[in-house]
């Protein structure tokens, strides 16, 4: 991964001079090879500077001694003795060593770190996943994988985002499939999807977080399948804290098909079951829909809008529509800000309707729900819903529908939030 280059040499000139029909045959960059200066000469002038005339047909050892880079210097003094052999031209390779010590010191870090899981949470060692690759357990039907909290994937209450949770999700679904072997031409599509232009959307997300990971936590995320109806797949998800097996966050969604040229649904074709049914356990699902119905939102019933919303080429993802995780910080860009600043979201369910496409506008709508929703913002005891709209600009038809509960961030330290009007944006 790295590049050394070690000198040794020390010079008694001036100024450095220039390397004039070398020959190689010592050690350099880890291979077998040197450069042989033979029998230079220096002459001094009358302006000090030095000239240097290369003899080809002198010995290429000196007193039995090899020559090496810039031995054999010989001055107008016709002095003929070699360069003399000190302590600091005889030092070894410093960057070898540092290299050697360095594997050495991550060898015994390595040990200490597995002697500490097994010490701390020795149930939990056969599951550590160091590499973060993922791997299918519970007889092969449970697919794990690791993921470490990045400094860029926290917000500025210092924990993951709920976006980061989501993608965590999604990088697992698309590894269960790349890893169980089912992985086609496009992402999440088996062989047989592939073959007859399907691909797999999300219909409908549940989401519920009992607490965030933060900076340098490790999270085990373990995912797997289930039927749902006859056309539909269900994937559930279990997030934990790596270190003390806590759940952390649960979710739940539901899958059909779409044929990618007509950009229609489709039913599951028999060769297409015929590859996916053989993983899908017969498991509850770890969120029950709630089957709630949320009153109509539009901008005469909404609290908060904001407009002008439009995606950017890195919305997007390969099967050219936009990534489902995007629609979620756009729902919350009409959230109130007082509820952002002074909650933490503690539960997004999401009821995906169409498809956003690169030139789309889009509209975010809010509204809170409840009797007195800007009144219980003063009771740091009560948990905030809401309900959510993002559609196309202009009245245009439903992107995707949500709704959030959210629980106070500072019990007993709430700062004075004021009160919640109707916004437009």
């Amino acid at each position: 991964m790295v590049a050394t280059v070690a000198t040794a040499s020390l010079f008694p000139t001036s100024s450095p001079q220039p390397d004039s029909g070398a020959k190689n045959s010592g050690k350099h960059n880890g291979l077998n090879s040197s450069v042989d200066v033979r029998g230079i000469k220096s002459k001094s002038t009358s302006s000090g500077g030095m000239q240097v005339k290369t003899n080809a047909q002198a010995p290429t050892k000196v007193n039995g001694t090899r020559v090496g880079v810039m031995d054999g210097l010989k001055t107008d003094d016709n002095s003929s003795s070699a360069a003399p052999r000190t302590f600091i031209n005889q030092l070894p390779d410093w960057s070898m060593l540092l290299a050697a010590i360095t594997t050495i010191f991550l060898a015994a870090e390595k040990q200490w770190m597995m002697l500490d899981w097994k010490t701390k949470r020795p149930d939990m060692l056969a599951d550590l996943d160091p590499f973060g690759f993922g791997r299918i357990v519970e007889d092969g039907f449970v697919f794990r994988q690791n993921f470490s909290i990045r400094s860029y994937e926290i917000g500025a209450d210092r924990t993951a985002s709920v976006e980061t949770l989501m993608n965590h999700l999604q990088e697992t679904a698309l590894n269960h499939v790349k890893t169980a072997g089912l992985m086609g031409e496009g992402f999440g599509s088996t062989p047989e999807m592939s073959k007859k232009n399907l691909f797999w959307v999300v219909t409908k997300m549940q989401v519920l977080v009992d607490r965030y990971p933060t900076w340098g936590d490790v999270v085990q995320v373990d995912t797997w399948v289930a039927a749902s109806g006859k056309n539909g797949m269900r994937r559930d998800w279990l997030i934990r804290d790596c270190r003390t097996g806590e759940i952390l966050t649960r979710a739940s969604s539901n899958w059909v098909m779409m044929n990618k040229v007509t950009r229609r649904l489709s039913k599951i074709p028999d060769e297409v079951r015929a590859e996916i049914e053989q993983y899908f356990v017969d498991t509850p699902p770890v969120i029950y829909d709630d089957n709630i119905k949320l009153p109509k939102l539009d901008e005469n019933t909404a609290d908060h809008v904001r407009g002008g919303l439009t995606p950017k080429w890195s919305d997007l993802d390969v099967n050219q529509h936009v990534n489902n995780v995007k629609y979620v910080g756009w729902l919350l860009e009409s959230a109130p800000q007082p509820v952002v600043e002074n909650y933490e979201l503690a539960s997004i369910t999401l009821e995906y309707r169409r498809e956003c496409m690169k030139d789309s506008v889009l509209q975010s709508l809010t509204s809170l729900l409840g009797n007195n929703p800007c009144g219980s913002l003063t009771d740091p005891n009560n948990d905030i819903d809401c309900q959510h709209l993002l559609r196309l600009e202009g009245g245009g038809g439903e992107i995707v529908k949500g709704r959030t509960k959210w629980r106070p961030k500072y019990a007993n330290t709430f700062r004075n939030i004021g009160q919640l009007g109707t916004q437009s944006g």
